[in-house]
């Protein structure tokens, strides 16, 4: 496999706001995506992290505000900007009738990369993409894993020092979900600048260096998944009781617990999670309450975006249309 180091570049947006006529999708947000660095924008649906990318990388402008791509204004000096950017949206945006190398050396030719040059970064990418094998044949035949490594390689024709990824992983199943992050991660680790947009909680806590939750058009939290998740609260030591006497019993022993009466369960915030545990039980022993199970639970990104955006996460629904075995 071929890797090339890369310098990354810094993405520094300020005060970037846009409307589409009286909806105002964006708010005036700021954000920094240092060099080299892997940043997850999370949201829920219609929250704006597709217009951000879309107006970081060029495609559109905004209303107001800027971003700067290594120094470079994406308004002001879009030429430079996308000379050291690569894109890949949504939507896979592969030609079906041609092969994967078709494809590859098609992009190469609007890069100017040269003849020569080109073929040279086609099979240089092929292989990095486990694609070699299906190289010659029509992209129509592919599954979806395969044609979205197939697109994301060809955002790398040009070895950009900043990729935008909006939604990547979208449609896949879990495997090639899984393979798509092991190159991601492998891109990050060549020094690539990624700036990423993702609904899957654990992709976002998977591969980023740092999260940013965008929520009605406003940056609502910002901070590493560790940072983000100590907002949220301390762990839990869950309690669920066998039956209403004992619940009953246990909610009188330990009237700071917080009861969630459906499930026979006292949930008790805490940071010690192992002292906390061991003198609930021995509480509860004395006093002869039985006790049927015992979880610690530590705060997830999901209820991170639920603290923060009032709403559970919305994920992508799974599809069975990447079933062919080949991620």
């Amino acid at each position: 496999m071929t890797h090339r180091e890369t310098t990354g570049a810094e993405i520094l947006i300020r005060g970037l706001a846009k409307s589409y006529g009286e909806h105002q999708v964006l708010s005036g947000i700021d954000l920094t995506v240092p060099a080299g660095s892997v940043t997850a924008l999370l949201g829920p649906n219609g929250s704006g992290k597709t217009t951000t990318v879309s107006i970081a990388s060029t495609l559109f402008p905004a209303d107001s505000g800027s971003v700067t791509i290594d120094g470079h204004d994406t308004v002001t000096d879009a030429r430079a900007v996308r000379s050291i950017i690569g894109v890949t949206g949504q939507y896979v945006a592969i030609d079906d009738l041609f092969t994967g190398r078709e494809n590859l050396t098609l992009m190469a030719d609007l890069r100017h990369l040269g003849r020569a040059a080109g073929r040279r970064r086609a099979d240089d990418l092929l292989e990095q993409f486990d694609l070699t094998g299906a190289a010659d044949r029509a992209v129509s035949t592919y599954s979806g894993g395969m044609r979205r490594r197939l697109d994301l390689a060809m955002t790398l024709v040009s070895t950009p020092r900043v990729i935008f990824l909006d939604e990547p992983t979208t449609g896949l199943d879990p495997r090639s979900r899984r393979v798509l992050w092991d190159i991601i991660t492998g891109l990050a680790g060549d020094g690539v600048t990624i700036f990423l947009t993702t609904q899957y909680l654990e992709e976002a806590d998977q591969l980023a260096d740092r999260i940013a939750v965008l929520d009605h058009g406003h940056i609502v939290a910002e901070g590493t998944a560790a940072e983000l998740k100590k907002r949220v609260h301390d762990s839990e030591v869950r309690l669920t009781f066998p039956d209403d006497e004992a619940f009953d019993s246990a909610r009188r022993l330990l009237p700071s617990a917080r009861p969630i009466v459906e499930s026979h369960r006292l949930d008790i915030a805490t940071d010690d999670t192992v002292s906390t545990i061991r003198t609930t039980l021995n509480l509860l022993d004395a006093a002869d309450v039985e006790v049927a199970d015992v979880h610690v639970h530590t705060p997830t990104l999901d209820d991170v975006f639920f603290a923060l955006t009032g709403a559970p996460a919305e994920e992508p629904v799974e599809t069975d249309a990447d079933t062919s075995g080949a991620a």
